[in-house]
């Protein structure tokens, strides 16, 4: 077991850099984004049914993850090897709906990672119900971008920096979260997010103070904001990211992707890779050599029988759930979130008909429903209401309220507004059209935008339904905050859009160009 050494102001005088006097290889194994997918998942990142697992068609689960790990441990023996995890364990599977965070936390227990950085879903229940999550963790959470001092709940349960003693020599770990959790999650008025290139450049300097000398970053930020902390802080040694899912690899991107001198690297998302960068550090504790890959947690790799055994415990109360068909379907429905956070997708097409469906005998005109919330794809053939809501998993309701043509123009203006960082704002529409232009000037993005076939009137006052994430601010959409007439306690989404499959099944997923894409 390493040594965990907290890199706290109370123990920075203790701590004695050792220095490193040959050449140092480290090990590094990684995890990101599991999103609560501790059972195993099919090609459409679904939680898999028995039938599929049985037959070798299905990937990853906590099981798989463990003896991956025993046995990179065991293949490694004697070698330095850490194991770190770079956040957003919470949301995203019936696991979480059912056990509300406690099944998550006892199988990051079971994985024990050395350290683990805040995703932004941590905060998906509040601060509050995150402290009580991380009271029952084994492991060190890091997320040093936070100003937690206001926080009662988190400001003694989330570090600034680690330190960990891998056989004498001391790795420097770093930490950020994505600025805009504020409006992805539910952090609270009194966790403050600092800007990531500052705080990270404050924390290394920290730990370059005591002589650490080897320093990781684990962040929680995106692909594109790996990339300019590589680039911008000094003194990172590596990246190792998560948030925007990034397929790295033969199929995806280069692993590590260089930025000058600097590794970066992530294992997707969903518990379906392990990753495992290794790096060469010369006795001045600089990277002279990087190399690894990412993991396939496939059929090859046999889950841990005993975690195996603990997960089907885990899920008896959400079986009948999971796997009750509620409709059919004639196709896949393509609901990956590279496709609906950056264009018209079926899944966001049948999100969105099925809301304006639901409320159309209302009034309602128009259903925005933000690409982020579509988490997962379902495979053509019978539709299970564990598909569903692990497409759906957020528990949001249906909200109705009444905004001006203007305020939708705006609406949009902020939902393709981040388009190049594959941010969840994206707008899924129904009862609309409208024309996107990337690279225009920011507030002119948007053109030709129709509603019910007429010109949107910028004046005229429009019913609108969208989920109550949205409704209430989220993803950017503050202009709906103030919103007229706003409801937001309908249907569960999930629900609506099970019955809304149910009532046109077989269902047959398609596009029709409401969004025009320059």
């Amino acid at each position: 077991m390493l040594l965990r050494t907290l890199a706290a102001t109370t123990c920075a005088m203790a701590l004695t850099a050792t220095t490193a006097t040959a050449e140092f290889t480290l090990n590094i194994l990684h995890i990101n984004d599991v999103h609560s997918r501790i059972q195993p998942i099919n090609r459409f990142d679904s939680t898999c049914n028995a039938e599929d697992d049985a037959a070798g068609e299905c990937f990853g689960g906590v099981a798989r993850l463990k003896t991956a790990i025993d046995a990179k441990r065991a293949e490694l023996e004697g070698e330095n090897v850490i194991f770190l995890d770079a956040g957003d364990w919470l949301q995203g599977s019936l696991m979480f709906l059912a056990h509300d965070g406690a099944a998550e936390a006892e199988m990051i227990n079971v994985l024990a990672p050395d350290v683990m950085s805040l995703g932004n879903h941590e905060f998906n229940k509040g601060p509050a119900a995150l402290a009580g999550i991380i009271e029952t963790l084994d492991t060190t959470v890091v997320s040093g971008s936070l100003d937690l001092s206001a926080s009662a709940e988190l400001g003694d349960l989330v570090q600034d920096t680690v330190i960990l003693d891998v056989n004498g020599m001391q790795i420097g770990i770093v930490s950020a979260l994505a600025t805009d959790t504020a409006e992805t999650s539910s952090p609270g008025d009194d966790v403050v997010f600092m800007d990531e290139i500052e705080a990270l450049q404050q924390d290394v300097a920290a730990l370059q103070e005591q002589g650490v000398e080897m320093i990781l970053a684990l962040t929680h930020v995106g692909f594109a904001a790996d990339q300019r902390i590589a680039a911008e802080v000094e003194g990172i040694d590596a990246v190792i990211g998560g948030h925007s899912h990034t397929l790295f690899g033969e199929e995806g991107e280069a692993y590590p992707t260089m930025v000058g001198d600097v590794p970066v690297v992530q294992a997707y998302a969903y518990s379906k890779y392990l990753g495992h960068l290794q790096l060469t550090f010369d006795d001045a504790g600089n990277v002279t050599a990087s190399s690894g890959a990412p993991i396939l947690m496939d059929a090859s790799v046999t889950p841990d029988p005993d975690v195996a055994a603990r997960i089907a415990e885990l899920a008896e109360p959400i079986n009948e759930m999971q796997q009750r068909v509620v409709a059919e379907s004639a196709e896949a429905i393509e609901g990956d979130r590279t496709v609906c956070r950056a264009m018209e997708c079926p899944m966001g097409n049948l999100v969105a008909d099925a809301m304006l469906d639901r409320v159309k005998d209302q009034g309602v005109e128009i259903a925005i429903q933000n690409g982020g919330g579509l988490r997962a794809s379902i495979d053509a053939g019978e539709v299970t209401m564990g598909e569903v809501i692990t497409v759906l998993p957020f528990q949001n309701t249906l909200s109705t309220f009444e905004v001006s043509g203007e305020t939708i123009v705006a609406a949009l203006e902020n939902g393709v507004s981040e388009i190049e960082e594959g941010a969840g704002r994206f707008p899924q529409v129904a009862g609309m059209s409208f024309t996107v232009d990337a690279a225009a000037e920011p507030g002119s993005r948007i053109s030709d935008v129709m509603v019910g076939g007429a010109p949107i009137d910028l004046a005229k006052v429009y019913a609108v339904v969208s989920n109550n994430y949205v409704r209430n601010g989220g993803d950017g959409y503050g202009m709906f905050e103030d919103a007229a007439n706003a409801y937001d306690f309908g249907p569960d989404l999930a629900d609506v859009t099970a019955e809304f499959l149910a009532a046109n099944a077989p269902y047959a997923p398609y596009t029709d160009g409401r969004i025009t894409m320059k």
